[in-house]
């Protein structure tokens, strides 16, 4: 389970969550109901191999509000070459978020129509990706391109 720790942003953007709520939390009290699970799962699968990933996130706040960010989330490594954390660049996205809701809908409908949590987690990732190997892009240039 990833958990946070020191940042400062989150804090910002997250009022009133206060930093004793947030810090060493499950990542997931951020999570807003509305963000597709398949790009989490992508998002974790990157950075844990290794990588960074830009991706679009929704969040909630406290009261429940959401908002979203244009994340850029990378590996740390220590002395000894492994991963030891992760860190998350967030910046409130330039494009009208009209433009990534239609895709995000159609995964948590996908996710939301299997009633087995694994299956419909499999399914939207295959709806996330499909389309793209048939163009040729990469869950990154489909970011950068919306």
């Amino acid at each position: 389970m990833n958990h946070i720790s020191a940042h400062k942003g989150i804090l910002n953007l997250n009022r009133p969550y206060t930093e004793q709520e947030l810090l060493d939390a499950p990542h997931s009290i951020l999570r807003h109901p509305g963000m597709p699970r398949c790009v989490f799962k992508l998002l974790w699968d990157v950075v844990q191999d290794g990588r960074e990933i830009f991706a679009y996130v929704v969040n909630r706040s406290k009261n429940g509000d959401y908002y979203w960010v244009f994340a850029h989330v990378t590996p740390t490594f220590g002395s000894d070459g492994k991963i030891s954390g992760y860190h998350s660049n967030r910046r409130i996205p330039r494009r009208p978020r009209q433009d990534r809701t239609p895709i995000y809908q159609q995964l948590l409908a996908v996710e939301n129509a299997t009633p087995d949590r694994k299956a419909g987690l499999a399914k939207s990732t295959e709806v996330l990706h499909a389309p793209l190997k048939d163009v040729g892009q990469t869950y990154e240039q489909f970011v950068f391109s919306i």
